[in-house]
């Protein structure tokens, strides 16, 4: 049986498209046909939303800040029997209750150009351009570096956190070369060792080794040798905790999980740093 699910957004999606992946995969083996109906924000627009629901009917997962346009994908769906979720209405009554504040009714607010957006870039430019050990000489003006083996997912997580306005810099450790003298140096910046399960790293690295055929020449070196990698990860480790650094192991995390851990310690490091 085929299922239908549709995002009716006045803005870009991503929000439904998060809610949607979060509570899909509670059903296993259930992977309906999505229908992302973004940007609708007048009524010729919701009209052909409206027209694609009819079509395939299936539940509705909404984020529509107009009353009107709103009522209209309500109506339809309560016609074909179908759900209709308005995903951020309890939680924005809840704020504007408790805030004892009025609700703006704006859609997109959360993609405006301000201050917070423009932190985000150069977020992103910073961590492109302070990506695996690149200019140490800055890694001062940093909010976060991290530090961990090779395939510890260093770059996504970086760029996960600038997208966040986390300024985060990324330097490899390599076995046999010295870390670079800045990072012993810098101050503001909080710094977080990363590794991984020896057996799942050595995997992840032979993985890669064969999507680079350049590299094949290193296919049986220490960089995949699992004595070697566990030496590695240990020594790694053990250099983290002498510096005193937070370890995170990414073995059984996502990219967002670490970045949310990260996050969490960065909150409470700016708490006591300040």
């Amino acid at each position: 049986m085929i299922y239908h699910l549709h995002l009716v957004s006045d803005s870009t999606g991503e929000t439904l498209n998060s809610v949607a992946r979060a509570c899909l995969v509670q059903f296993k083996g259930v992977e309906p046909a999505e229908h992302i109906w973004s940007l609708i924000r007048t009524k010729s627009q919701m009209a052909k939303a409206i027209a694609g629901i009819e079509r395939n009917p299936g539940p509705v997962l909404c984020t529509v800040i107009d009353d009107t346009l709103r009522a209209e994908v309500v109506e339809c769906c309560r016609q074909l029997g179908v759900p209709c979720i308005p995903v951020l209405d309890p939680v924005i009554h809840a704020l504007a209750a408790y805030f004892d504040v009025g609700i703006f009714g704006k859609p997109g607010l959360q993609h405006v150009m301000d201050s917070e957006y423009f932190e985000r870039i150069e977020a992103m430019n910073y961590a492109l351009s302070h990506d695996d050990g690149q200019s140490t000489a800055h890694l001062t003006d940093a909010d976060v570096i991290l530090v961990g083996v090779s395939r510890t997912s260093k770059t996504p997580t970086c760029i996960y956190l600038a997208n966040r306005g986390i300024k985060a810099a990324n330097v490899p450790f390599v076995p046999g070369i010295p870390l670079p003298r800045d990072l012993f140096t810098v101050r503001k910046p909080l710094i977080v060792g990363l590794t991984k399960d020896p057996a799942r790293l050595v995997q992840v690295r032979r993985q890669r080794l064969n999507l680079d055929e350049g590299e094949q020449r290193h296919a049986e070196t220490d960089y995949v040798d699992l004595g070697s990698v566990r030496t590695e990860v240990a020594d790694a480790r053990k250099f983290f905790q002498r510096q005193g650094w937070p370890v995170i192991d990414v073995t059984r995390r996502s990219i967002e999980e670490t970045a949310a851990t990260i996050m969490a310690h960065f909150a409470q490091y700016r708490a006591e740093s300040a």
